[in-house]
């Protein structure tokens, strides 16, 4: 028997049911994606991104990664962005951090982790810049959640600088890039009120002249 056969069993009954709910789901959803949402998350396995927001496979286009982060030496997140923005048209796109995230907590810690201290280098200069405000609250776990908030933030301010979202808005597409945050201990989300929806909610410097 192959080792991930329970993950296979696990597929067939869940294809089945998805069948005898929706006979002609998969065939629909064979011949095209067209998600409204590009959701960019943390890798951490206790937050599902369709599941959290009810939606179905082929309805959210997804990128995670450790901690969430929108570099904009990424490639792979670019790129992500791009697909999402050019070629599915994506209305909204969403960074969603999470309360209690583990790249947050190991970037306030002094402690090297190997290869990963270079990507959570990101969060560490973040860490340094608003060190006034975290370094007010005296609970752990409260400053973690703090800088999980701030992160989301920034990462949002990021994808809105980027060229391609500088550029769908120099052509007048509506696209909106939001903030929120998810609570693994009741599984709820929070918007963080941001809603950036041109390059006005962007400082002057965060702002390019991109050709259509």
């Amino acid at each position: 028997m192959h080792v991930l056969q329970h993950l296979l069993d696990n597929n067939a009954s869940w294809a089945a049911q998805m069948h005898q709910s929706r006979p002609d789901f998969f065939h629909a959803l064979a011949r095209q994606q067209s998600p409204k949402y590009l959701w960019i998350g943390c890798a951490d396995s206790r937050v599902p991104a369709n599941e959290i927001v009810g939606l179905l496979p082929g309805e959210l286009f997804v990128h995670r990664n450790v901690a969430n982060l929108v570099v904009h030496s990424d490639l792979n997140c670019l790129s992500v962005i791009q697909y999402a923005v050019d070629v599915l048209r994506v209305e909204h796109i969403i960074v969603c951090g999470h309360y209690g995230c583990g790249g947050v907590a190991a970037s306030l810690e002094d402690d090297s982790l190997g290869l990963i201290d270079n990507w959570l280098r990101h969060l560490r200069d973040l860490a340094q810049v608003h060190s006034n405000i975290l370094s007010m609250i005296p609970d752990k776990q409260a400053r973690i959640n703090r800088l999980c908030e701030l992160s989301v933030v920034k990462q949002a301010q990021n994808v809105a600088a980027t060229t391609i979202v500088q550029k769908a808005w120099r052509i007048g597409r509506q696209l909106t890039v939001h903030g929120m945050i998810y609570g693994i201990a009741d599984g709820r989300l929070k918007d963080l009120g941001v809603d950036l929806s041109g390059p006005e909610a962007l400082p002057a410097p965060h702002r390019v002249t991109v050709l259509p």
